[in-house]
């Protein structure tokens, strides 16, 4: 069965539970980049997640527009969200290669792929 839509009273719980997420993931994946050696600003690698979690914001308005045609069935949901974790995690990769020695990278990809994996099953599920 799709999943049940939040009733209208949770949607300051949904916002700020997204909210939270997106704040707490930036600042590991940040930690983390830095801790790695990265040539990067606290602020700079913030603005690069938040600008990379575009796709899965519009595969979730997407999904939202597409409700009467099919939109809230969990395969079409699941295929949506994989192709914005593949543009998210894309679009991040390519700037945290650039700034984290060879050595390191996959250590520091590692959490990005884990924040947008959670953006995008929280696609799926809410």
């Amino acid at each position: 069965p799709p999943p049940a839509a939040p009733p209208a009273a949770s949607a300051a719980s949904v916002f700020s539970i997204v909210f939270v997420v997106m704040w707490v993931g930036a600042v590991v994946v940040t930690v983390n980049a830095q801790l790695l050696g990265g040539t990067l600003s606290f602020l700079q690698s913030v603005c690069v997640l938040g600008y990379s979690a575009f796709p899965v914001c519009a595969a979730r308005f997407g999904l939202v527009a597409l409700e009467g045609v099919g939109g809230r069935h969990v395969a079409i949901r699941a295929a949506v969200a994989a192709a914005a974790l593949v543009w998210s995690t894309r679009a991040s990769v390519l700037f945290f290669t650039e700034v984290i020695g060879p050595a390191r990278r996959v250590l520091a990809v590692y959490p990005v792929v884990g924040f947008y994996a959670w953006l995008c099953w929280m696609i799926v599920v809410i």
